[in-house]
């Protein structure tokens, strides 16, 4: 197994343990366990996953904490320019994730009615820093992204059910390897294609410009693309965000500092959200 597989099976079995750490920590906040009682949950000596956590995150268990609090989120919404500086820019960047731009192609009017016919998606599943991901392309870009590895081909197969699908993990690999080990000197944007309606695709190129480490509301998406009566309709398209972490719908939080749901749950969102914050 060569070192980038190593990794990404460390990474990924390391995010087992951080999100049952993560969760513990949520119950027993007002407590304000100790590093040894924390690891004890996870069956680790302090040493161990003092050492774990630094090596997935890059910094402690109390320092990554602080910012999954309410109010840290308030203060970074408080602080945040919104969607103004990179719309100024023209940047359309999925953050330092994975250092690239990103390039959105949606579907045709014609290709959404057909659902994919004569088209060919392959698809494979792999370990990531956030858990296993399931990831899907055709010759035009990615057009899933999924953690609920069970569930993403059955999506997959209703969303472009007049496709052809192909498993082909040696090819996918490459993609993993770009978006979670990514080269510095690899500047070749990394291409999505959508699936959505035109409102849809007006929300997620708007997820786009959150840069890394900062955080939008709702009504802050419905302002920026000049629909601010559109809040629920916003969160809804959310909600339906084909390939979330590269469209990253984990940065869109309620106004009063709750970090809310997530379609992979809510441990995995605030790990996402943490990890960002920490690195950004």
């Amino acid at each position: 197994m060569n070192t980038l597989k190593l990794n990404l099976y460390e990474s990924a079995n390391d995010y087992t343990l951080i999100a049952q750490a993560i969760d513990y920590l949520e119950a027993h906040k007002r407590q304000q366990p100790t590093l040894k009682e924390v690891a004890a949950q996870v069956a680790l000596s302090e040493y161990h996953f003092q050492r774990l956590f630094t090596r997935w995150v890059g910094i402690s268990p109390k320092r990554f904490l602080q910012f999954l609090t309410k109010e840290s989120a308030k203060r970074i919404l408080a602080h945040s320019t919104l969607l103004d500086a990179t719309y100024q820019s023209g940047l359309s960047s999925a953050g330092r994730l994975h250092d690239l731009f990103v390039h959105t192609e949606a579907i045709t009017p014609g290709e959404y009615k057909s659902k994919g016919a004569g088209l060919e998606i392959i698809y494979g599943s792999h370990p990531t820093p956030f858990g296993q991901a399931f990831i899907a392309l055709t010759p035009r870009g990615i057009c899933r992204l999924s953690f609920d590895t069970e569930d993403a081909l059955i999506a997959l197969k209703r969303d472009w059910e007049n496709a052809t699908l192909i498993e082909n993990r040696a090819k996918t690999q490459i993609l993993i390897k770009k978006i979670f080990t990514p080269a510095k000197q690899d500047e070749t944007p990394l291409a999505l294609h959508l699936r959505g309606t035109n409102f849809q695709i007006q929300v997620w190129e708007a997820l786009l410009r959150i840069p890394s480490g900062q955080l939008s509301t709702y009504g802050g998406i419905a302002s920026a693309i000049s629909r601010p009566k559109a809040s629920r309709a916003v969160g809804s398209a959310v909600g339906k965000n084909p390939v979330p972490l590269l469209i990253p719908c984990h940065r869109v939080i309620r106004a009063t500092g709750e970090f809310g749901q997530y379609a992979f749950g809510s441990t995995r969102k605030k790990a996402i959200l943490g990890w960002e914050m920490a690195n950004a």
